[in-house]
């Protein structure tokens, strides 16, 4: 962990520059008490670049709103009911929320607010004590009521109280002890773990799209194996991911076969893995280019966002598994039509857990293709078949070939190799192809209007299979260019009307 001193010192800093130290000002001149809280605080502590401000105030909303408009160049009430206050100042978005206290009726999924009186009587209410620290603004003074500092150079998550009545006051706490578990790499003591597995069964209490969120934030991590891995020990998944645990098929002496569970986490890291080299290497790229431009931005410090898609395809690519376990001679284990069953069973679940519609369909079309290049044997595949695969991988070809690509974790050598050899080859041809005929964008060479104009149709089911027909060619054979096309779709039209009774 960061050293105090130099933690301290960049906390200062941040406090006399840009929207803090204008926001410590007019708070200060307003006669309102005002602390720096939580992630920022954290995150000096650890070295991690700080980011969204969170202050909190003895100021009710009203007041906020009072005191922030005139530094503000814009500013929001939406979190108004929970004393949450939002503004933009010097270009940084903050938050100034009311001392609170947030308890559950044990009837609502949401919690019912209770305005609080002091910055620490706030921080008991955290969920953690390692984001229960605050720096007391304008004075600069570390506001620390839980021991949440000595917990950070410890590296344990530990609730300010009793975790049996913080996560009764919000359940949804046991599932971010979780995410911190693997953003922070801290260890969840034993107290909160006890009672994460205890109280499991109040996650029911939390709605679909909180528990989502926080899935979402848990696999954005650079290591979500330990939170993975937590929510299986604590018996939350068989509540929000019922799928994940069922991976770990009962494994005995007559039928040998991988431990589906410990390899599916496997897939995830190599795809986390090759996820980040393939964006080092457009970064690289792009930073080539911009250098060969003379633009300022040769080099940049911006992170990539976390492919969320590819990281949850790679965890629930064989979910369909334990459906399709069936047990032959010798000994051996198939799973037989996995792929497209752990698609339906992908899109079910997503659904259940409110992702948005062109979420699903891209992770359970990965899913759903994770086995395709099984079938590339060594004499590889012809053109058209290497067409359809593109074609069927549409927009998320890349992601699909690094997830084949992360499915590689048998032990011999002589296997992998060849699968990697494989994969080479067809991204190979997939470059080849790309440029020869614009393979990202391919389309029949006829469009919907000449098909309609050649033809004398109307729009129409008829209209459409012309089209599959004109793209099925293109598949097949490339492109044919304008003329030809028109010469195979009037042959085709004219059988299709001979065949007619």
């Amino acid at each position: 962990m960061e050293h105090v001193q130099t933690a301290m010192a960049r906390l200062t800093e941040l406090a006399r520059s840009g929207p803090v130290a204008k926001l410590a000002t007019a708070f200060a001149e307003a006669g309102a008490q005002l602390a720096l809280v939580g992630g920022p605080v954290r995150d000096a502590f650890l070295g991690r670049p700080v980011h969204d401000l969170d202050f909190a105030t003895d100021a009710r909303p009203d007041r906020i709103l009072e005191i922030v408009k005139p530094i503000a160049q814009a500013h929001w009430d939406i979190g108004r009911d929970f004393g949450t206050i939002g503004a933009r100042i010097d270009g940084e978005q903050v938050e100034i929320t009311t001392y609170r206290s947030d308890e559950y009726d044990g009837q609502s999924r949401k919690p019912v607010v209770a305005f609080g009186d002091s910055i620490e009587g706030d921080l008991h209410r955290r969920d953690f004590t390692v984001n229960a620290l605050a720096l007391a603004l304008p004075q600069l003074e570390l506001v620390d009521p839980t021991g949440g500092f000595q917990d950070l150079v410890d590296g344990v998550l530990r609730t300010p109280i009793e975790p049996e009545i913080s996560f009764g006051d919000d359940p949804l706490r046991m599932l971010r002890g979780i995410r911190f578990s693997s953003q922070l790499g801290f260890q969840l003591d034993y107290a909160a773990f006890e009672a994460t597995r205890e109280m499991a069964p109040r996650i029911k209490d939390i709605s679909a799209e909180r528990v989502r969120d926080e899935f979402i934030k848990l696999m954005s991590t650079d290591s979500p194996r330990a939170g993975i891995e937590l929510l299986v020990e604590t018996g939350l998944a068989d509540l929000v991911l019922p799928e994940l645990p069922a991976l770990q098929l009962e494994r005995d002496s007559a039928h040998q076969h991988k431990d589906v569970y410990e390899h599916s986490i496997q897939v995830l890291e190599n795809a986390i893995a090759l996820e980040k080299e393939a964006a080092a290497k457009r970064a690289a790229v792009d930073a080539e280019g911009a250098a060969a431009e003379g633009s300022l931005a040769a080099e940049s410090e911006v992170k990539p966002e976390a492919d969320v898609v590819l990281r949850i395809a790679a965890l629930l690519h064989d979910i369909g598994k334990p459906r399709t376990r069936e047990f032959g001679p010798n000994g051996q284990v198939t799973f037989h039509g996995h792929d497209w069953v752990g698609a339906k069973m992908t899109k079910k679940r997503l659904s259940a857990l409110r992702f948005d519609n062109d979420s699903v369909k891209a992770i359970a079309r990965l899913v759903e293709l994770h086995m395709r290049m099984y079938n590339y044997g060594s004499a590889g595949w012809t053109d058209s078949a290497v067409r359809r695969f593109a074609r069927d991988a549409g927009e998320r070809l890349d992601q699909l070939l690094i997830l084949i690509r992360a499915d590689i974790t048998t032990r011999n050598r002589r296997k992998s190799e060849r699968l990697q050899f494989g994969i080479n080859d067809l991204e190979n041809r997939l470059a080849a192809l790309r440029e020869q005929e614009e393979l990202d964008a391919m389309r029949p060479d006829l469009d919907g209007d000449q098909i309609m104009r050649i033809l004398d149709l109307k729009p129409g089911r008829e209209v459409g299979e012309a089209r599959k027909f004109l793209l099925d060619l293109r598949l097949d054979e490339g492109a044919l260019g304008e003329e030809e096309a028109t010469k195979r779709l009037l042959a085709w039209w004219a059988s299709r009307s001979e065949s007619r009774p």
